[in-house]
């Protein structure tokens, strides 16, 4: 009888550590309007691990919106604004990464056209663990700079990012 109630009890817990490990939750997925003939957008969105292990975005597929998508951090290095992309984003257990302005995003090179407010991007992400998952972008106003900025839309926005014209900026 022991004998069953501890492989029952291996099978509870093998069972309810996967669901958590795969916790994976990806929320408020904006980008920004673009203004005339942008050929670069980035996309914001916060991604939660509400399991028990690490995981890690480890890839960002191509959006019909444009030729690539990529993961990319934003930041200040001697005084000058850098970019650059990054393989990997690992998020912890119970923890929450934003991917927001002036730090982490997903960078579309090669739009096919402007992303215009109110418009919508798909977009699939790739966890180490978790798998896939399929988002959608809302797209706001251009210049906006957080979650709510779009007109009649409470969910979060994004930012253009085609610095190539901007001094001091670096790429």
């Amino acid at each position: 009888m022991k004998s069953i109630l501890a492989i029952a009890a291996v099978i509870l817990f093998a069972t309810s550590a996967w669901a958590d490990s795969s916790g994976i939750k990806v929320e408020q997925v904006w980008a920004r309007a673009t203004p005339g003939m942008a050929k670069s957008a980035a996309i914001y969105l916060t991604i939660t691990n509400t399991g028990t292990t690490p995981d890690t975005l480890e890839g960002v597929a191509t959006t019909p919106a444009a030729a690539h998508a990529d993961l990319h951090e934003m930041k200040m290095a001697n005084g000058v604004m850098e970019m650059r992309p990054l393989k990997s984003l690992t998020i912890d257990p119970g923890k929450s990464v934003k991917l927001q302005p002036g730090g982490y995003h997903i960078m579309l090179t090669g739009l096919k056209g402007p992303l215009k407010e109110g418009q919508t991007v798909p977009l699939t992400l790739t966890f180490a663990h978790a798998g896939t998952q399929q988002v959608t972008a809302s797209v706001a106003k251009v210049g906006a700079m957080h979650a709510g900025e779009m007109s009649g839309m409470g969910a979060g926005q994004g930012m253009n990012h085609d610095m190539s014209s901007m001094p001091g900026m670096s790429h």
